[in-house]
């Protein structure tokens, strides 16, 4: 599979495009999560603070405009006139209807009929078409086929894609000019187009840099291809439904494998505890999807060694506000708490 995987020199060419269309997101920190990491494993960490990578204050409220942006922009005029459809549980589908926006290129987002509310209104509120099909986003994909067929749309994938990783590597190259000395990147995986562009950028910048992902234990296709080494079909189940992904990709199966030193799988009430932690303390308000890899960390479930300097990537803020006591009612007791 070492043909599909996406190389630093194309995650370089796309980071001034990306940049100059996108926030530079701040890198926060939290001594106070050091503190529960410490408590948790016994290991103090670099600086004694947590970093943090606010994806979640990016524009569409996530890192998906990276990668959506570099994608629309190789598109030839024609494909422009006609549009563009793409398939999501809510992120991507944001990420694709601002680029698109941007771009005046018209976009159709296929989104299972469970999509978070909020997600679809901030679609059509970005002025993309919204079609909801299916009980979850593998049973959108044929819905989106059809359409796709019937209008001849461009079809573009919101993971597996050599230009939409490469866009999201842009994250790991901000990363390390924030934290050069960094010794661990903690992210969320979904389909696993994130993990991808961030461990390439970090690796093949700096090697001794271990990179780390987080799923939900019923939403893990990344973990279950790279075991069974081929991309397998699973129906996700998790609160944490931006990272829902019913299959990993060639690409992102190829780049975990090749680049990701491991991966953790959590349950729903740990990711919720993760949320919590971030309103709370933080003062940060992040979706599941965003807040796993926090979580994972908090929990003491990603190996450390005294002295890291650890960041961890907080993807994504979509939550919807009617839930959220809800979600901070489900939390478990962190180890550190």
């Amino acid at each position: 599979m070492t043909d599909h995987l996406v190389s630093l020199a194309q995650i370089q060419e796309a980071r001034p495009f990306v940049a100059a269309r996108v926030h530079r997101t701040p890198v926060l920190s939290s001594a106070t999560a050091a503190g529960y990491v410490e408590r948790a494993t016994g290991v103090q960490v670099a600086d004694g603070r947590v970093y943090l990578k606010a994806e979640h204050l990016q524009k569409s409220g996530s890192f998906k405009p990276r990668g959506a942006s570099w994608k629309i922009e190789s598109l030839t005029p024609e494909e422009r006139s006609r549009g563009i459809i793409t398939f999501s549980a809510g992120n991507a589908a944001q990420g694709f209807a601002w680029a698109g926006h941007a771009a005046g290129v018209p976009v159709t987002v296929v989104m299972p009929a469970s999509a978070v509310p909020s997600k679809v209104a901030a679609c059509r509120d970005y002025g993309a078409e919204v079609v909801l099909a299916g009980g979850h986003v593998g049973e959108a994909l044929q819905e989106l086929e059809r359409i796709r067929d019937s209008r001849g749309l461009t079809y573009c994938h919101p993971f597996d894609d050599p230009r939409v990783i490469a866009g999201f590597g842009s994250i790991g190259l901000e990363i390390l000019d924030d934290l050069p000395e960094v010794d661990v990147v903690v992210t969320g995986i979904g389909g696993g187009g994130l993990i991808s562009g961030v461990s390439a950028a970090l690796k093949e910048s700096r090697p001794l840099v271990r990179v780390y992902g987080v799923e939900p234990e019923h939403s893990n296709a990344v973990s279950l291809a790279v075991e069974r080494g081929e991309v397998v079909q699973i129906q996700p189940v998790s609160i944490a439904d931006g990272l829902g992904a019913p299959f990993a990709g060639q690409w992102t199966l190829a780049m975990v494998r090749h680049y990701v030193d491991g991966i953790v799988l959590i349950d729903d009430p740990l990711i919720m505890a993760g949320m919590r932690f971030a309103a709370e303390r933080l003062k940060q308000v992040l979706e599941p999807a965003g807040a796993a890899a926090l979580a994972a960390l908090l929990a003491g479930r990603i190996p450390l060694r005294a002295g890291d300097r650890v960041a961890v990537v907080a993807s994504g803020g979509n939550v919807e506000i009617s839930r959220l006591g809800e979600f901070f009612a489900g939390a478990t007791a962190l180890p550190g708490a």
